[in-house]
C-alpha cells in the first residue's frame, strides 16, 4: 500500500502534493509551476476543511525548492490566504 506522505529531511509531507508539483514541472513548458497548476495545488489542499500543518510544510517546501512563474506565485499566494481568511481551520 502507497503511503500518502513522504519524509524530506526529516519533515512528513503530503506525497500527493509533491507528486503534482513533479508532475507540473515535468514533460512540456518551462519547468515552472504555472497559474494552472498552481489551481491543482490548491485544490489538493483545499479537499480536506483545512490547511493542515503537513501540507503547510509541504507548500513551502514546494514553494522554495520548485520554480514558480510570478503571477502563479502570487495568485497562489492571494487564494490560500482568501480561503484561509474565510473560516478553514490552519
Amino acid at each position: 500500500m502507497a503511503s500518502y506522505y513522504k519524509t524530506i529531511d526529516g519533515i512528513k509531507m503530503d506525497k500527493g502534493l509533491l507528486d503534482a508539483a513533479d508532475e507540473a514541472v515535468a514533460g512540456k513548458g518551462d519547468g515552472r509551476i504555472s497559474k494552472a497548476d498552481a489551481a491543482k495545488l490548491l485544490e489538493q489542499v483545499k479537499d480536506g476543511d483545512s490547511y493542515t500543518d503537513i501540507e503547510k510544510a509541504t507548500i513551502k517546501y514546494i514553494r522554495e525548492n520548485y520554480k514558480w512563474t510570478d503571477g502563479a506565485d502570487e495568485w497562489f499566494r492571494a487564494e490560500i490566504n482568501k480561503w484561509n481568511l474565510a473560516g478553514h481551520k490552519s
